[in-house]
């Protein structure tokens, strides 16, 4: 029997979108704290986001080498579930906020080549989750691809310790493709649901899940 694929629609910026998100069957939902992006979310913002967003979905907080003093106030204002991050933060830092705030941690990794995927090990024993996302083309940036994909062959037929999310360039298109290669049983998504950045399409979403769903029927 094939478990269902489940989804994260990170991003969201209003209660709409949210309530889009939730009824489309996402079973995570992302708010995103890197001032930087245009899908930021103030503290006060997504808490009142969060007031909409059900149990048993999973509320994931996005940060980008974010201190102790801007995390005490996130995790202080918004109920989260998990904390994402996507910055250059090292296995040491990730141990620390797992210690700091007893809550599971997702890390993201971005992927261009082999390569990149050697760090992972480091932090197997410090992370609850890894995110395989697409490396930014400018080194100098910190945060995915762009809706860019990167090579999925690079993780066919891996098999990892951990819980892992698949993330880079998928929209309804492209994702009967990207699970098959990868055998990826979680995967994440903004801008494949957006009609422009921080307003999502609700039937984009449904689009993308109907996707999944028949993926998953395929397979069984």
């Amino acid at each position: 029997m094939t478990h269902a694929v489940k989804v994260k629609i990170c991003g969201l910026c209003s209660r709409d979108d949210v309530g889009a998100a939730v009824a489309a069957g996402a079973s995570y939902i992302g708010l995103n704290f890197f001032p930087s992006s245009p899908r930021y979310v103030s503290c006060e913002q997504a808490a009142e986001l969060a007031k909409d967003i059900p149990k048993p979905v999973t509320i994931v907080g996005l940060a980008v080498n974010a201190g102790d003093h801007a995390l005490d106030k996130i995790v202080a204002t918004v109920p989260l579930d998990m904390l994402q991050f996507h910055g250059n933060e090292t296995p040491e830092r990730i141990h620390e906020i797992k210690k700091r705030y007893s809550l599971p941690v997702m890390k993201a990794v971005g992927v261009a080549t082999a390569k990149d995927l050697e760090c992972l090990p480091d932090f197997f024993s410090v992370s609850d989750q890894i995110l395989l996302d697409t490396k930014p083309p400018d080194p100098n940036s910190i945060m995915g691809g762009g809706g860019k994909a990167f090579d999925w062959r690079l993780i066919a037929d891996q098999s990892w310790p951990l819980p892992w999310m698949l993330a880079g360039g998928l929209t309804s298109t492209n994702v009967t493709e990207a699970l098959r290669v990868t055998g990826a049983k979680q995967i994440d998504l903004a801008s494949g649901v957006e009609r422009e950045p921080r307003k999502k399409d609700s039937d984009l979403m449904l689009e993308f899940m109907r996707a999944v769903a028949n993926v998953k029927r395929e397979q069984q």
